[in-house]
């Protein structure tokens, strides 16, 4: 049986999924309700009829309480997906009249620096001036998401582990170390030893957590024996040097990206070099979507420059 041939496909009305995402998503029916512009009863009818035509209870809701149940995150999940892949039909249309024209959205982290995507991109945009994009910038979990859920053409991010499902391939290697500010105590010092740094106040990423994507940032930190409550936390470079530089703790910055404000006498190093480890940064993309021109040009010169370009060149300290 064709998949437009089965009794549930006739019988669903999609618009009760797209109220159910909607809820899910603004966290309640009230929510949902002034997102879409009607009324409760509205929205509460929907979710009744939906559960009416899948013979599962979706959501336990009750008097300030609000939770999916096992079906509704189920649902949840591929309903998200459905309207990721329907959400691309007109770019996907428009962009068959054209070998190379269409829109490339990517989700990255906010610490990716690198001179050979940099160079990559500006050629793909002086050869395909047709191209549009979308930069999303997010946390590295996010990123994975949305690669997942067709909400991206692809991802930049660092990982813990393989991500089954999705395609992986390093982008560049870096290498973080701890620096400190100019009003800190242990600026400008080449005489330090690590206990030097014992219970000193840190400045975080929030991805720091245990078996997170930077946990050997948080390594680094216990190795240096910085205090265990970070002072600050950012899920973005920007904001985490700017709280470094201007003295609210140590924190951990890829070498590459801080090289110009040390030299600039913004930051200074505080730890042994030999205590450092070598991270990856990512691309990620879903062999499951159907991507356009662009979208299909984009990542072949993305691929075509790693492979030209060895590991060992692409690695920044």
């Amino acid at each position: 049986m064709r998949p437009y041939e089965q009794r549930f496909v006739w019988n669903l009305d999609w618009n009760l999924l797209r109220t159910f995402t909607v809820v899910v998503e603004q966290g309640g029916v009230t929510r949902a309700a002034e997102f879409m512009n009607v009324s409760q009863p509205t929205v509460s009818s929907a979710l009744k009829r939906l559960e009416s035509t899948l013979g599962q209870k979706l959501l336990d809701r009750r008097p300030g309480h609000f939770m999916l149940t096992a079906a509704g995150a189920t649902l949840f999940e591929h309903a998200r997906n459905a309207f990721g892949v329907i959400s691309r039909i007109p770019d996907l249309v428009a962009a068959s009249d054209s070998a190379v024209s269409g829109h490339v959205t990517i989700a990255t982290t906010s610490h990716i620096v690198s001179s050979h995507y940099d160079q990559m991109l500006a050629r793909f945009a002086q050869d395909y001036p047709d191209v549009t994009f979308t930069v999303t910038v997010t946390d590295s979990a996010e990123v994975v998401s949305r690669v997942r859920q067709n909400n991206a053409s692809l991802g930049f991010c660092l990982l813990r582990s393989d991500e089954t499902g999705l395609d992986s391939e390093i982008l560049y290697r870096e290498r973080f170390a701890l620096y400190c500010g100019p009003s800190h105590r242990l600026f400008g010092r080449n005489d330090l030893d690590p206990d030097d740094l014992t219970g000193e106040r840190a400045v975080s990423f929030q991805t720091e957590a245990e078996n997170g994507p930077l946990f050997r940032v948080r390594q680094l930190r216990e190795r240096a024996k910085l205090a265990p409550e970070p002072r600050a936390i950012s899920a973005n470079l920007l904001e985490v040097r700017r709280m470094i530089i201007a003295g609210l703790g140590i924190g951990a910055l890829p070498e590459h990206v801080a090289r110009e404000d040390v030299e600039r006498g913004l930051m200074w190093p505080v730890f042994p070099e030999y205590e450092l480890h070598e991270t990856d940064v990512h691309v990620l993309t879903n062999p499951k979507r159907s991507f356009d021109g662009a979208e299909r040009t984009f990542i072949r010169e993305l691929r075509q420059m790693i492979a030209e370009n060895r590991l060992d060149e692409r690695t920044y300290h």
